[in-house]
Protein backbone atom coordinates (compact mmCIF):
# COMPACT_ATOMS: atom_id res chain seq x y z
CA UNK A 1 0.00 0.00 0.00
CA UNK A 2 1.67 3.10 -1.49
CA UNK A 3 1.63 6.26 0.26
CA UNK A 4 0.73 7.66 3.96
CA UNK A 5 -2.49 5.41 5.43
CA UNK A 6 -4.19 5.71 8.66
CA UNK A 7 -3.28 7.83 11.43
CA UNK A 8 -0.43 9.20 9.25
CA UNK A 9 -2.66 10.39 6.21
CA UNK A 10 -2.84 13.95 6.45
CA UNK A 11 -6.72 13.65 6.02
CA UNK A 12 -6.76 11.99 9.23
CA UNK A 13 -5.77 15.56 11.05
CA UNK A 14 -8.21 16.92 8.62
CA UNK A 15 -10.64 15.07 10.30
CA UNK A 16 -10.36 16.77 13.75
CA UNK A 17 -10.40 20.42 12.58
CA UNK A 18 -13.19 21.39 14.99
CA UNK A 19 -10.35 20.86 17.76
CA UNK A 20 -7.26 22.45 15.86
CA UNK A 21 -5.58 23.63 13.19
CA UNK A 22 -4.04 20.74 11.77
CA UNK A 23 0.22 21.34 11.37
CA UNK A 24 2.61 18.71 9.55
CA UNK A 25 5.49 17.85 11.14
CA UNK A 26 7.68 18.28 7.74
CA UNK A 27 10.79 16.17 8.94
CA UNK A 28 9.32 13.50 10.75
CA UNK A 29 5.42 13.18 9.17
CA UNK A 30 3.53 13.34 11.77
CA UNK A 31 1.14 15.85 12.58
CA UNK A 32 -0.35 17.58 15.51
CA UNK A 33 -3.32 20.20 15.90
CA UNK A 34 -2.63 23.85 16.55
CA UNK A 35 -4.90 25.56 19.49
CA UNK A 36 -5.56 29.00 20.79
CA UNK A 37 -5.25 29.67 24.21
CA UNK A 38 -8.52 30.83 25.84
CA UNK A 39 -8.05 34.49 27.20
CA UNK A 40 -4.75 34.62 25.48
CA UNK A 41 -3.32 35.45 21.90
CA UNK A 42 -1.08 32.16 23.06
CA UNK A 43 -1.78 28.59 21.03
CA UNK A 44 -0.24 25.78 21.64
CA UNK A 45 -0.58 21.99 20.30
CA UNK A 46 -1.68 18.91 20.68
CA UNK A 47 -1.19 15.38 18.72
CA UNK A 48 -4.34 13.80 17.14
CA UNK A 49 -6.40 11.78 18.54
CA UNK A 50 -5.72 8.72 19.87
CA UNK A 51 -2.20 8.45 18.80
CA UNK A 52 0.73 10.61 17.38
CA UNK A 53 2.27 8.36 14.42
CA UNK A 54 5.17 9.53 12.51
CA UNK A 55 6.99 7.94 9.02
CA UNK A 56 10.50 9.05 10.42
CA UNK A 57 10.70 9.26 13.71
CA UNK A 58 14.34 10.30 14.32
CA UNK A 59 13.32 13.52 12.71
CA UNK A 60 10.91 14.32 15.65
CA UNK A 61 13.10 16.09 17.86
CA UNK A 62 14.15 18.99 14.97
CA UNK A 63 10.68 18.95 14.51
CA UNK A 64 10.02 20.10 18.35
CA UNK A 65 12.33 22.49 17.91
CA UNK A 66 11.00 24.00 15.54
CA UNK A 67 7.96 24.99 17.28
CA UNK A 68 9.20 27.86 18.57
CA UNK A 69 5.80 30.12 18.17
CA UNK A 70 4.11 28.10 20.41
CA UNK A 71 3.81 27.59 24.36
CA UNK A 72 3.86 23.76 24.42
CA UNK A 73 3.05 20.58 22.70
CA UNK A 74 1.58 17.36 24.37
CA UNK A 75 1.15 13.96 22.01
CA UNK A 76 0.00 10.02 22.82
CA UNK A 77 3.35 8.33 21.46
CA UNK A 78 2.35 5.52 19.34
CA UNK A 79 3.36 2.05 21.43
CA UNK A 80 4.81 0.54 18.11
CA UNK A 81 6.91 3.60 17.97
CA UNK A 82 10.45 2.89 17.49
CA UNK A 83 11.71 5.46 19.96
CA UNK A 84 12.45 4.01 23.56
CA UNK A 85 11.67 6.23 26.81
CA UNK A 86 15.18 7.60 27.19
CA UNK A 87 15.30 9.09 23.60
CA UNK A 88 11.61 10.51 24.26
CA UNK A 89 13.00 12.43 27.19
CA UNK A 90 15.58 13.81 24.90
CA UNK A 91 12.90 15.85 22.95
CA UNK A 92 10.12 16.29 25.81
CA UNK A 93 9.94 17.39 29.55
CA UNK A 94 7.89 15.04 30.53
CA UNK A 95 7.33 11.60 29.38
CA UNK A 96 4.47 8.99 31.33
CA UNK A 97 2.76 6.20 31.09
CA UNK A 98 -0.72 6.90 29.95
CA UNK A 99 -2.65 3.49 28.63
CA UNK A 100 -2.10 0.02 28.18
CA UNK A 101 -2.45 -1.16 24.89
CA UNK A 102 -3.56 -4.76 24.46
CA UNK A 103 -1.31 -5.73 21.17
CA UNK A 104 -1.39 -9.22 19.26
CA UNK A 105 1.48 -10.79 17.08
CA UNK A 106 -0.28 -12.52 14.59
CA UNK A 107 2.78 -15.45 14.71
CA UNK A 108 0.37 -18.06 15.28
CA UNK A 109 -3.43 -19.05 13.82
CA UNK A 110 -6.08 -17.40 16.17
CA UNK A 111 -6.84 -20.84 17.67
CA UNK A 112 -3.98 -20.96 19.00
CA UNK A 113 -4.06 -17.08 20.67
CA UNK A 114 -7.53 -16.66 21.73
CA UNK A 115 -8.48 -17.42 25.09
CA UNK A 116 -11.06 -20.76 25.16
CA UNK A 117 -13.75 -18.59 26.45
CA UNK A 118 -13.40 -15.64 24.25
CA UNK A 119 -13.55 -18.72 20.99
CA UNK A 120 -16.62 -20.63 22.86
CA UNK A 121 -17.98 -17.07 22.92
CA UNK A 122 -17.50 -16.03 19.10
CA UNK A 123 -18.54 -19.39 18.29
CA UNK A 124 -21.99 -19.14 19.70
CA UNK A 125 -22.16 -15.58 18.28
CA UNK A 126 -21.39 -16.89 14.80
CA UNK A 127 -24.02 -18.99 14.80
CA UNK A 128 -26.90 -16.22 15.07
CA UNK A 129 -24.57 -13.67 12.63
CA UNK A 130 -22.67 -12.81 10.17
CA UNK A 131 -19.24 -10.66 9.19
CA UNK A 132 -17.73 -9.35 6.13
CA UNK A 133 -15.46 -6.77 4.68
CA UNK A 134 -16.67 -3.65 3.36
CA UNK A 135 -14.95 -3.15 -0.12
CA UNK A 136 -15.99 0.56 0.59
CA UNK A 137 -16.00 1.76 3.92
CA UNK A 138 -17.53 5.36 2.98
CA UNK A 139 -20.63 3.95 1.65
CA UNK A 140 -21.61 2.78 4.85
CA UNK A 141 -21.11 6.49 6.35
CA UNK A 142 -24.69 6.63 7.27
CA UNK A 143 -24.86 2.79 9.23
CA UNK A 144 -21.92 3.54 11.19
CA UNK A 145 -23.14 6.77 11.94
CA UNK A 146 -25.91 5.09 13.84
CA UNK A 147 -24.18 2.97 15.29
CA UNK A 148 -21.68 5.78 16.72
CA UNK A 149 -24.96 7.49 18.13
CA UNK A 150 -26.25 4.76 19.93
CA UNK A 151 -22.03 3.98 21.86
CA UNK A 152 -22.15 7.63 22.56
CA UNK A 153 -25.46 7.45 24.61
CA UNK A 154 -24.33 4.50 25.99
CA UNK A 155 -20.88 5.64 27.28
CA UNK A 156 -21.67 9.01 27.81
CA UNK A 157 -19.19 10.04 25.01
CA UNK A 158 -18.29 13.50 25.07
CA UNK A 159 -15.32 16.25 23.57
CA UNK A 160 -12.44 14.69 21.45
CA UNK A 161 -13.60 10.88 21.40
CA UNK A 162 -17.36 12.20 19.86
CA UNK A 163 -16.04 12.49 16.60
CA UNK A 164 -19.26 14.44 14.11
CA UNK A 165 -20.49 13.11 11.09
CA UNK A 166 -17.88 15.91 8.98
CA UNK A 167 -14.94 13.60 10.90
CA UNK A 168 -16.06 10.19 9.84
CA UNK A 169 -16.95 11.25 6.57
CA UNK A 170 -13.10 11.79 6.12
CA UNK A 171 -11.92 8.65 8.01
CA UNK A 172 -13.82 5.93 6.51
CA UNK A 173 -12.55 7.02 3.51
CA UNK A 174 -9.18 7.25 4.15
CA UNK A 175 -6.61 4.36 2.67
CA UNK A 176 -5.98 2.07 5.12
CA UNK A 177 -9.37 1.63 6.67
CA UNK A 178 -10.78 -1.71 6.70
CA UNK A 179 -14.46 -2.02 7.87
CA UNK A 180 -15.66 -5.66 9.53
CA UNK A 181 -19.80 -5.40 9.42
CA UNK A 182 -21.68 -7.50 11.82
CA UNK A 183 -25.35 -8.69 10.20
CA UNK A 184 -28.55 -10.64 11.70
CA UNK A 185 -29.94 -13.30 9.92
CA UNK A 186 -31.95 -10.71 8.44
CA UNK A 187 -29.80 -8.41 7.22
CA UNK A 188 -29.66 -6.03 9.40
CA UNK A 189 -26.46 -4.64 10.58
CA UNK A 190 -25.76 -4.97 14.35
CA UNK A 191 -22.00 -3.88 14.30
CA UNK A 192 -19.09 -2.29 12.44
CA UNK A 193 -15.29 -3.20 13.96
CA UNK A 194 -13.07 -0.18 11.92
CA UNK A 195 -9.28 -0.50 11.30
CA UNK A 196 -6.32 1.27 10.09
CA UNK A 197 -3.30 -0.77 8.38
CA UNK A 198 -0.04 0.95 8.88
CA UNK A 199 2.89 -0.97 7.33
CA UNK A 200 2.95 -4.12 9.55
CA UNK A 201 0.45 -2.67 12.25
CA UNK A 202 -3.29 -2.91 12.42
CA UNK A 203 -4.74 -0.68 14.81
CA UNK A 204 -8.19 -0.69 16.11
CA UNK A 205 -9.94 2.62 15.35
CA UNK A 206 -13.49 2.25 16.75
CA UNK A 207 -16.31 -0.17 17.17
CA UNK A 208 -19.73 0.15 17.88
CA UNK A 209 -22.59 -2.42 17.75
CA UNK A 210 -26.48 -1.88 18.25
CA UNK A 211 -28.73 -3.01 21.46
CA UNK A 212 -29.34 -6.48 19.15
CA UNK A 213 -25.51 -6.87 18.50
CA UNK A 214 -24.57 -6.42 22.39
CA UNK A 215 -27.72 -9.41 23.32
CA UNK A 216 -25.96 -11.53 20.33
CA UNK A 217 -22.35 -10.78 21.94
CA UNK A 218 -21.09 -9.53 18.47
CA UNK A 219 -18.41 -7.91 19.80
CA UNK A 220 -16.93 -11.53 20.18
CA UNK A 221 -17.71 -12.61 16.30
CA UNK A 222 -16.11 -9.56 14.21
CA UNK A 223 -12.83 -9.61 16.87
CA UNK A 224 -12.88 -13.21 15.55
CA UNK A 225 -12.90 -12.43 12.00
CA UNK A 226 -10.62 -9.48 12.82
CA UNK A 227 -8.16 -11.75 13.51
CA UNK A 228 -8.38 -14.57 11.02
CA UNK A 229 -8.72 -11.49 8.18
CA UNK A 230 -5.14 -10.02 9.44
CA UNK A 231 -2.91 -13.23 9.66
CA UNK A 232 -0.59 -13.29 7.55
CA UNK A 233 -1.35 -9.58 6.37
CA UNK A 234 0.39 -7.48 9.40
CA UNK A 235 2.32 -8.76 11.94
CA UNK A 236 0.69 -6.88 15.08
CA UNK A 237 -2.62 -5.55 16.21
CA UNK A 238 -3.21 -3.00 18.45
CA UNK A 239 -6.48 -3.98 20.06
CA UNK A 240 -5.74 -0.18 21.69
CA UNK A 241 -6.11 1.09 24.94
CA UNK A 242 -7.82 0.20 28.52
CA UNK A 243 -9.59 2.42 30.71
CA UNK A 244 -6.33 2.43 32.91
CA UNK A 245 -3.11 2.09 32.95
CA UNK A 246 -3.39 -1.28 34.99
CA UNK A 247 -3.34 -4.38 32.47
CA UNK A 248 -4.32 -6.33 35.84
CA UNK A 249 -7.33 -4.72 36.21
CA UNK A 250 -11.11 -6.82 35.94
CA UNK A 251 -13.06 -4.34 34.45
CA UNK A 252 -14.83 -5.70 31.34
CA UNK A 253 -13.00 -4.25 28.78
CA UNK A 254 -9.72 -5.13 29.95
CA UNK A 255 -11.22 -8.64 30.49
CA UNK A 256 -12.39 -8.79 27.24
CA UNK A 257 -9.05 -7.42 25.17
CA UNK A 258 -6.56 -9.22 27.33
CA UNK A 259 -8.61 -12.67 26.07
CA UNK A 260 -7.84 -11.56 22.27
CA UNK A 261 -4.20 -10.65 22.92
CA UNK A 262 -0.27 -11.92 23.11
CA UNK A 263 0.88 -8.82 25.20
CA UNK A 264 1.03 -5.64 26.13
CA UNK A 265 2.53 -2.61 25.32
CA UNK A 266 2.42 1.11 27.51
CA UNK A 267 1.34 4.43 25.43
CA UNK A 268 3.43 7.26 26.52
CA UNK A 269 1.76 11.14 27.59
CA UNK A 270 4.85 13.13 26.49
CA UNK A 271 4.63 17.08 27.00
CA UNK A 272 7.19 19.77 25.79
CA UNK A 273 7.55 23.24 27.08
CA UNK A 274 7.96 25.61 24.34
CA UNK A 275 8.64 28.90 25.54
CA UNK A 276 8.94 28.69 29.33
CA UNK A 277 8.18 32.16 30.55
CA UNK A 278 4.59 32.16 28.59
CA UNK A 279 4.19 28.45 30.59
CA UNK A 280 4.36 29.90 33.58
CA UNK A 281 3.30 33.33 33.31
CA UNK A 282 -0.51 30.82 31.75
CA UNK A 283 -0.12 28.61 34.43
CA UNK A 284 0.41 31.78 37.64
CA UNK A 285 -2.43 33.28 35.75
CA UNK A 286 -4.99 30.45 35.94
CA UNK A 287 -3.76 29.73 40.10
CA UNK A 288 -2.80 26.12 38.81
CA UNK A 289 -1.00 24.37 41.75
CA UNK A 290 0.99 21.17 41.50
CA UNK A 291 -0.79 18.72 38.88
CA UNK A 292 0.01 16.26 36.75
CA UNK A 293 -1.75 17.37 33.82
CA UNK A 294 -0.18 18.61 31.07
CA UNK A 295 0.01 21.19 29.56
CA UNK A 296 -0.78 22.98 33.63
CA UNK A 297 -2.34 25.22 32.45
CA UNK A 298 -5.32 23.34 30.46
CA UNK A 299 -6.30 21.20 33.65
CA UNK A 300 -9.90 20.22 33.63
CA UNK A 301 -10.28 21.67 29.88
CA UNK A 302 -12.12 17.87 28.61
CA UNK A 303 -14.18 17.57 31.89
Amino acid sequence: MGGPTGYLHSDYAESLREFGRPRVLPRSLGHVLERPIPGTSDRDAMGCYPLLCCANWPALGDDLRDLDDLVSVVCVVDPFSPCDRATLSGWFDVVVDFKTHFVTELTRPAEAIVSASHQATARRALRRMKVEVCAEPAKHLDEWSMLFDHLIRRRHITGLRAFSGEAFARQLALPGMVMFRATSPEGQTIGMDLWYVQGDVAYGHLAAFSPLGYELRASYGTKWHVLRYFHGKVRWLDLAGTSGIDARSDDGLTVFKRGWATGTRTALLCGKIIDRSRYERLCAARGVGATRYFPAYREGEFE
